[in-house]
Formats: C-alpha cells, sequence, structure tokens
C-alpha cells in the first residue's frame, strides 16, 4: 500500500459522493498518515476537526491494507454512520472487495435458549419474575411484561440477527431480560443447546470473517479485560472519538457489584438445585440484603483502602455464601442449559468477589446509584498501565477525535517513542464563519447574583439571534431553572432534554427553525445540526468536573499540586470544544458560541481553554454579537 494508490483510492470515493467533490487536505494528510502507521506498526494520535472526513480517511487505507481492523465508536450514533452509510458506500466505490460486520455485546442479541426455556412450550409463559401481575398470560396488555415477552418471542421466530436495534418496539429491562443472557451467564455455545443457531455466536462468526469490524469502545475495553477473547484477532484499532477512551477503559477494566448479582444468581439456580441445597440460594439472596445495608448512606463517597469493616464482613460471608451456592450448583441434576448459565454466572460472582476482596493500590472503589439500591465501583486510578500491558505492544492503534485532549497519549500509557501526533485542521472557515463570545460583565458562576445575570444575558442572547439556540448548561438543575426563567419571557418555543428521547428532541429542534433546546451533558458531542436551526451556542459554565467525583479525586491524589493541570484542566478544555464545536457543521454555516461564565476572559488558565475551541473570531461585546446575528436573523425571516 502505497501513497499514490492511498491518494487514488481516496480521490475515487471522494468524487463519488452525492454532488461529487474533491479530497480535501487534512483529510488526504490524515489518510496518508494512517497508511503509515499500519504500514511501519507505530501508535498514530490524529485531530480531526470538524468537516475532515476522517471515517473516509481512516477506512479507506484500512481496508487497502489488507489486514483485519476493529473499529471502535463511542457513540451509537457513529456506529450508525459507519455501518448504515460509510462502509456500504465504500463497497460499492473503493474498487476493492471486502466484508464488514457490526459486533456488539451479548446481552444486546436475543438468546434462544432462554427464549425457548420462557416459551415452555404452551400457552402459559415461564416468566422468571416474581412481579408479573397477570400471571403470566398478558394477552389483554401487550405493554405488560407478558405481552411484551410475547412480542420477543414473535419477533425472534422470524428475526435473522436477533439484534435487539432491529425490533420495531422498545422492551423494557424487564421484558428484554427474559430473553437474553450476559456474557458473565453465557456458558458459551459448546455447552448451550441451542449453541449452533445462537444469534450471538452467528455475528461473531461474520466478525471473524469481516476485514472490518465495527464494535463500540466499551466492547473494545470488555475485550481487553478479558484478556482478548471477545472480539476476533485482529492487527489493527482504530479508536474514533479518541476523547471518550480514558474513561471507557477505566469503566471497563473495572467492574461493579451491587445486591442484584446476589438475587440474579440465586433466581437463576432455583429451577436446576433441588429442594434440600436450596437453602444455599436463600443465604445467597439475604448477602443481597445486607450487602445494600452495608452501602447505604454512602452514595458518591470514595472508600478509603480496605474498604472498611462494615463492607468488608460482607465480603467475607458473601464469598462463602457463593461457593456455597455455586458447589450447590455444580452438584445439581437440573437442566444442562440452565445449569451452565448459573455456573457461568456464580464463577464471575466469586470472582468478582475476590477482586474486590483483594482490591490492588491501583484502584478505587466508591457507592453509586439511587439509595434503595447502591452499587460499589472499582476502577483503576491510571489505566495507562494496564492499556500498555494489553494493547499498546501487540496491536497498532489509530486514535483520532476532532479533540484530542492534551496529554492524551501520555495518559493512555502509548510509549512516546511509538506514536506520531498529526492535527489536520478543519476545512470550515472560523474566523469568518463564527464568533466566540465571553460574558465578561456577568459576576463569577460561584457568585449568588450569577444566575439572575445569566438568564439575563441568555435572554438578550437568544432574541438577537431570534430563537435558533442551543442552550448547554453544566447541570440539569442549572438547566430547568433558565427554561422556567426564560420560557414564559421568549416568543419562539423552548424544548428541554425533560420533554422526549434525545432523537425525537433534536428532529423537533431541527424541524422547527426558531426553537431553542436546552439540555445538559448529553448534548455537548453527537449533535449535527446544520443550517439556519442553529445559529447560537451557549454554553452557562466552564465544565469542570465535579471535585467530589470519587475516580478524579483519586487522580487528584496521585498527581499532587499539578492535579489542576493535569486532570482538572484539560477535561474542561475538551469538553468545551465538544460544547463549541455544536456550532458549525458545514462551510455555509455561520453562528456565535457565547461562553456565559467571565473566566473564560480573566482566569489565569484561560488560554488553555481558548486555544482549544475552533479558531474562531473573539469578542466580549455583546453589541457586535449583534451586529453578526442581526443578518443570519434576517435572512432566515425573510
Amino acid at each position: 500500500m502505497d501513497e499514490p494508490e492511498v491518494q487514488r483510492a481516496l480521490g475515487r470515493v471522494v468524487a463519488a459522493l452525492p454532488g461529487g467533490g474533491e479530497v480535501r487536505d487534512g483529510q488526504e494528510r490524515m489518510a496518508l498518515a494512517v497508511a503509515a502507521a499500519i504500514e511501519s506498526g507505530r501508535h498514530l494520535v490524529v485531530q480531526a476537526g470538524t468537516g475532515t472526513g476522517k471515517s473516509l480517511a481512516y477506512l479507506v487505507p484500512a481496508l487497502l491494507s489488507g489486514r483485519r481492523v476493529v473499529v471502535a465508536t463511542a457513540t451509537k450514533a457513529l456506529q450508525d454512520q459507519l455501518a448504515g452509510k460509510d462502509l456500504p458506500f465504500l463497497r460499492e466505490h473503493l474498487g476493492a472487495p471486502f466484508e464488514f460486520a457490526v459486533l456488539k455485546g451479548r446481552a444486546n442479541y436475543l438468546c434462544l435458549q432462554r427464549a425457548f426455556e420462557v416459551a415452555g412450550g404452551g400457552d402459559q409463559l415461564t416468566i422468571d419474575d416474581d412481579d408479573d401481575d397477570d400471571g403470566g398470560h398478558g394477552r389483554s396488555d401487550p405493554s405488560s411484561l407478558s405481552g411484551q415477552v410475547r412480542r420477543l418471542l414473535e419477533w425472534a421466530a422470524s428475526s435473522e440477527t436477533g439484534d435487539r436495534a432491529e425490533l420495531g418496539f422498545e422492551p423494557s429491562p424487564r421484558a428484554w431480560g427474559q430473553v437474553s443472557v450476559t456474557a458473565m451467564e453465557c456458558p458459551g455455545a459448546a455447552r448451550c443447546p441451542k449453541g449452533e443457531v445462537c444469534f450471538a455466536e452467528r455475528a461473531r462468526q461474520r466478525a471473524e470473517s469481516a476485514d472490518i469490524v465495527v464494535v463500540n469502545t466499551h466492547l473494545y475495553g470488555t475485550h481487553l479485560a478479558s484478556g482478548g477473547h471477545v472480539l476476533p484477532d485482529h492487527d489493527v484499532v482504530v479508536f474514533d472519538e479518541a476523547h471518550e477512551l480514558e474513561d471507557v477503559a477505566s469503566s471497563s477494566l473495572g467492574l461493579e457489584l451491587g445486591s442484584g448479582r446476589f438475587r440474579a444468581l440465586a433466581r437463576s439456580a432455583r429451577p436446576v438445585v433441588d429442594g434440600a441445597e436450596r437453602g444455599a440460594l436463600d443465604d445467597l439472596e439475604g448477602v443481597g440484603v445486607r450487602w445494600e445495608a452495608a452501602l447505604a448512606g454512602l452514595e458518591g463517597k470514595r472508600l478509603p483502602p480496605g474498604l472498611g469493616d462494615a463492607i468488608t464482613d460482607v465480603i467475607t460471608l458473601a464469598q462463602e455464601r457463593a461457593a456455597r451456592a455455586v458447589a450447590a450448583i455444580r452438584a445439581s441434576k437440573g437442566d444442562e442449559a440452565r445449569r451452565g448459565r448459573a455456573l457461568q454466572a456464580g464463577g464471575h460472582l466469586t470472582g468478582d468477589l475476590q477482586f474486590v476482596a483483594s482490591l490492588s493500590e491501583g484502584f478505587v472503589a466508591w457507592v453509586e446509584g439511587p439509595g434503595h439500591s447502591p452499587v460499589l465501583r472499582c476502577a483503576p486510578i491510571d489505566v495507562g498501565a494496564l492499556l500498555a500491558e494489553r494493547l499498546w505492544g501487540t496491536t497498532t492503534a489509530v486514535l483520532t477525535s476532532a479533540t484530542i485532549p492534551p496529554l492524551l497519549p501520555a495518559r493512555l500509557g502509548i510509549p512516546a517513542d511509538e506514536v506520531d501526533e498529526l492535527d489536520v485542521g478543519s476545512p470550515f472557515d472560523y474566523e469568518h464563519q463564527s464568533l466566540l463570545y465571553c460574558a465578561v460583565r456577568l459576576p463569577d458562576p460561584r457568585d449568588p447574583a450569577y444566575e439572575t445575570a445569566m438568564h439575563d444575558e441568555l435572554e438578550a442572547l437568544i432574541s438577537a439571534a431570534g430563537g435558533r439556540t442551543l442552550a448547554l448548561f453544566t447541570s440539569w438543575r442549572a438547566m430547568t431553572a433558565a427554561a422556567q426563567a426564560l420560557a414564559p419571557r421568549l416568543p419562539w418555543t423552548v424544548l428541554t432534554q425533560s420533554d422526549l428521547p434525545k432523537p425525537a428532541l433534536v428532529e423537533a429542534f431541527t424541524s422547527e427553525e426558531t426553537a431553542c433546546l436546552f439540555a445538559t451533558m448529553g448534548f455537548w458531542q453527537g449533535v449535527d445540526v446544520p443550517g439556519p436551526s442553529l445559529s447560537l451556542v451557549t454554553i452557562d459554565r466552564i465544565p469542570f468536573p465535579r471535585p467530589d467525583e470519587p475516580l478524579l479525586q483519586a487522580r487528584r491524589d496521585r498527581a499532587g499540586s499539578g492535579a489542576f493541570r493535569t486532570i482538572d484542566l484539560p477535561r474542561a478544555a475538551t469538553m468545551l470544544a465538544q460544547g463549541a464545536g455544536r456550532l458549525i457543521r458545514s462551510t455555509s454555516d455561520r453562528g456565535v458560541v457565547a461562553v456565559l461564565d467571565p473566566r473564560l476572559a480573566k482566569a489565569g488558565y484561560r488560554w488553555d481553554l481558548v486555544r482549544a475551541v475552533p479558531p474562531m473570531h473573539r469578542t466580549r461585546h455583546l453589541d457586535e454579537v449583534r451586529a453578526f446575528l442581526a443578518p443570519l436573523h434576517a435572512a432566515s425571516a425573510s
């Protein structure tokens, strides 16, 4: 794979795009760098601004390389774009045959064995849930638990993939749980009666024969945590949306343990354990109650080394009772498929209990969740060492995003002499298409007078834009307060994140040109609204992470006096850039990003933040914002 080959292929593909086109400089530079990385085995980190066309820039050389490549994305939207648009387009226009597959976690596929067991061979569903209120019939109410399960069984009979994403309705978690299994429960195809026709196994077989395998980053983290047993062998991995990788890896390489794990194992084992041994299962469920009591009141808190006496005592008891339950399952003579799932789940539970009991100093533990169902979470403080051990030495990696956080390679443990870094910029003319405004006259966000003043400033900005605003907030409380204050004062529709599911909300915002959308952190990235429907993006505060977030607390402790610059500031800069990046999505877009936090113009660290956002023309003057927006408002109104 030489440079001319990559250039010709990329040119051919781009020319075939709707409306035609030419390869952009940044896109070509990225494609050539990806090709060189694959050939040399050196890792590559590429910042590719919005509009670069980065998916084609890495897919074309990946496909030409002849290597098996896994592409890991942090969001479902990008995964759908790759599998539903980019790869089918390339298969038609690249001029080189290839196969691709999408692989998801096992729980995303219906389990035919569970479906067979639930169907029960007759009208009476054998639903594994004591709370089903219709006796398992559900004929009169399709939204009941058994009604949903019947719909799932009917769908399973005709589905070719068993992929939950292809359902025509959204089942409740309880309903889907009746016909699916997690990786911690599945005993494997060889030990399952339905193994030869298993939807999840067939998806894996398709991935085994594919040139490109598309997964989400969480599944890739699970692959690393398993020691490399989840995904097919591959030579190259591309992490798109790589700014998410550190957090996803922390989650995947850790674990969570709640009382539901104890109840679920006991419930799955009851059909196969004889009456004399069922006392072990009752005792296991009792541990779940004690687990909740031990964690009660600790939600949001970081636990000390050793976890504390109360938790340690429950872990010791849980280990004993889990071992008894597994022994009872192993000695049972019940249905082999159910027995295999229970043994698999029991093995994972005992392993996780042992992990927590001997938690290493490189991990932090804390409690999450609502008071009625707290969960213990453990995660590595520094993922770099684990990734260096399990990934960087064996697989060539390309990491790309519109926003690459400062010091990302070092934070991820990539050896400095084994990685190249590249910034290919963006094709957009931010200097003329956009304006970055800092409301320097506002009080400090920590001042009690800030909120009222911020609402007034926000009203003035939205009025100047004629609606057409995506207002981003760093907390749900701030979003709700702003919407309640401003909706009565504005003549345009004000939508909030609580009104609709995200896809429907973005559609409603896009379809009504003058509407405003008030949203929180989930909308700072992954929202693409080109055109006049979005002329103003406002950001209420610099998005510093919460000071009491347990994992970041542990990282701050490790960083010492440099914690603010190495932990907090890079995260804030990345999120600010992601939020600002919602504005300009095409070469014809124009608009304003308004940051309603005067620290952006006054704080000693301000340039770290300003340099992270696209290179927009900057101002502190509201009149300049009004002058910039006026022709946009007038053009849309006409």
